[in-house]
């Protein structure tokens, strides 16, 4: 994918470094099995069975730096959350940016005390994407996805994807659904609707990413393989395989991997963000 001619936001806080504490009972065991909660928009951080904040030294915005990142891989966050920002201002009247924050190990915030496990996730109170990067060697080691460089842009476009969701109403409306519905079974296929959603978003933001760019940042040859490649190794399917040795359907929260793939190239095919009505389907 290219990127590194792409127009830098300058406007991502960098928490890294600052010392969140270690968490107890970490390791490889924890960290596979805490990513399902990456895959969970919308949850906090202790619902998703992370350790008490109040046990943590939590970094603080006080002393975080903000701007462009210096090293390589926060450039590339930076230039691709740019971009997207891009494209979703084209395509909805009144867009507002998401924050994004950079952290490693844990950083607290309005959802509760995120922590590394969790994987790249977005928090709807303070509107932020917050991202370990760590997250990408996890994803491509333990979960069989690609490390390619779109396929971590798709990641990042998807939590983008949460932020459209929380700007339209649409979380609020599945917040208030999933309330309402008459077991677990209904409320997790509001959830999976929105994460596919959202997978479909990530699409939409591909497709237009030179358009936006002038050509500076666009997907080459291979980058739409590789991004279906890593939408199939993060269905629920997938994942459950592997943590639990079985699939069981009426748990999915994100949807399974064909259902994934099918949205994500849904949205590049058509790069029209109205043919991502998962609720529809």
């Amino acid at each position: 994918m290219r990127w590194q001619g792409g127009r830098r936001g300058g406007n991502i806080e960098d928490r890294r470094g600052m010392g969140a504490g270690t968490v107890a009972g970490g390791g490889a065991g924890m960290i596979i099995l805490a990513l399902i909660a990456y895959f969970i928009f919308g949850v906090s951080p202790e619902e998703a069975g992370l350790p008490d904040p109040s046990t943590q030294t939590a970094s603080t915005s006080e002393a975080a730096r903000t701007g462009t990142p210096e090293d390589e891989a926060g450039q590339f966050v930076d230039i691709i959350g740019a971009n997207i920002n891009d494209v979703w201002s084209q395509a909805i009247r009144g867009y507002t940016e998401p924050r994004i924050v950079l952290y490693d190990r844990g950083t607290q915030t309005a959802c509760g005390m995120g922590q590394a496990a969790m994987g790249p996730f977005y928090c709807p109170p303070d509107q932020t994407v917050y991202l370990d990067l760590s997250f990408w060697q996890q994803m491509q080691q333990q979960l069989g996805a690609s490390g390619a460089d779109f396929a971590k842009a798709y990641v990042i476009a998807h939590e983008f994807g949460h932020h459209i969701q929380t700007l339209t109403g649409v979380s609020d409306q599945v917040r208030k659904a999933q309330q309402l519905a008459r077991s677990q079974e209904e409320a997790n296929a509001y959830q999976v609707a929105m994460e596919l959603q959202a997978d479909c978003y990530a699409g939409v933001w591909a497709a237009h990413a030179a358009e936006a760019s002038g050509g500076k940042v666009a997907l080459e040859r291979g980058d739409i393989e590789e991004g279906l490649r890593t939408a199939q190794a993060i269905g629920d399917d997938m994942i459950q395989k592997r943590t639990q040795g079985y699939v069981t359907p009426e748990a999915f929260t994100h949807g399974s991997a064909e259902q994934r793939v099918e949205w994500l190239y849904k949205g590049l095919q058509s790069g029209d963000p109205k043919v991502c009505d998962t609720f529809n389907q």
